[in-house]
């Protein structure tokens, strides 16, 4: 099993290393790519050195899975490449996730939709696949009708110069900007870029995603998504609507018993989701359980995970694990 890293080097590629050496895939040859410049660095992955290789020389190489985390045009370039010489790319950009010839994949809600002529899988984005994790088994119980969402996303999910840039302005640094606005002592209505609609990219995905990794276009989701000076972690503010009603407790057990989710709701004790708590963690955390007393049949969740983990680099690993658990690569 010959297993590429696209990207080895970025914030995300990282913690795919760091993941890839906690869970126990067959790897039999680690290939780390990155960019022109990184070519020929060394790498240290499970105790060993690595020669980084560029992509056209890790294309030569004819890896079985390719872990994409090199930005959408490079996807868009590459990925194909991978894919013609038989290598399965499982991408982590928003180059493919909706192209309805692409698979866009949570292993735990939709990983039966993979197939062995999938050459080239489509991550979600990191709001999404929280988002869905908590979704999916009250979709199936009660029916969504609609789904109101506000995120508090962390600087990480930028990327490094947006956490040098928080860096910066705690110590007092005059630096590089990522955001058009201090982002330390504030809240930017503004992830990603806009567009004509008024909507942010980052809010269109939180809109599209869950509705294709659900296999469900009958709900409607609207999206607010906020930069917040959180150095990791993503928590989002969640309204369902549904079409039967619900029971607190029944909600409760249904969400404690989802692989993957832990439910965090103990108000007593100020026990509730946090991204302080959640970093390094790749479960999604589920707190404020409790009825929307405005409107029939509605419920708020507080819904928090780890932004590099479940929600950009374990998933990631998690769908190739699948993948090679069903003898599909």
């Amino acid at each position: 099993m010959k297993i590429a890293v696209v990207g080895a080097t970025g914030m995300v590629g990282t913690v795919m290393l760091k993941v890839l050496e906690e869970r126990n895939l067959p790897i039999t040859e680690f290939i780390p790519v990155a960019s022109e410049r990184s070519a020929g660095k060394k790498l240290s992955y499970k105790g060993k050195e690595y020669t980084i290789v560029t992509l056209a020389d890790a294309v030569k190489m004819k890896p079985d899975v390719a872990l994409f985390s090199a930005g959408g045009d490079t996807s868009l370039e590459w990925a194909p490449k991978f894919a013609e010489v038989g290598t399965t790319v499982i991408d982590n950009s928003s180059a493919w996730r909706m192209d309805p010839t692409k698979k866009l994949v949570v292993p735990e809600i939709n990983g039966d939709v993979l197939t062995a002529d999938d050459k080239i899988i489509a991550n979600p984005n990191c709001s999404t696949i929280q988002l869905v994790m908590a979704l999916s088994p009250l979709h199936l119980k009660y029916k969504m009708k609609r789904v109101v969402i506000s995120t508090y996303q962390s600087v990480s999910g930028t990327g490094v110069k947006a956490v040098q840039q928080l860096d910066n302005e705690e110590a007092g640094i005059e630096g590089e900007m990522a955001y058009p606005h201090k982002i330390g002592r504030n809240a930017l209505p503004h992830c990603d870029v806009f567009l004509e609609n008024g909507y942010t990219k980052e809010e269109m995905k939180l809109v599209k995603e869950p509705k294709k990794i659900l296999r469900d276009d009958s709900f409607s989701v609207t999206a607010t998504a906020v930069r917040i000076p959180t150095a990791g972690g993503h928590s989002e503010a969640v309204n369902i609507q549904f079409e039967n009603d619900f029971d607190l407790a029944d909600v409760r057990k249904l969400l404690s018993e989802t692989p993957g989710i832990i439910v965090e709701d103990d108000l007593a004790n100020n026990i509730y989701p946090m991204p302080i708590n959640a970093h390094d963690k790749d479960e999604v955390f589920v707190g404020r359980i409790r009825r929307d007393e405005s409107q029939e049949n509605t419920l708020n969740l507080w819904i928090v995970a780890d932004n590099l983990r479940k929600g950009a680099a374990t998933n990631t690993i998690q769908i190739a694990e699948y993948l090679i658990a069903n003898n599909l690569v």
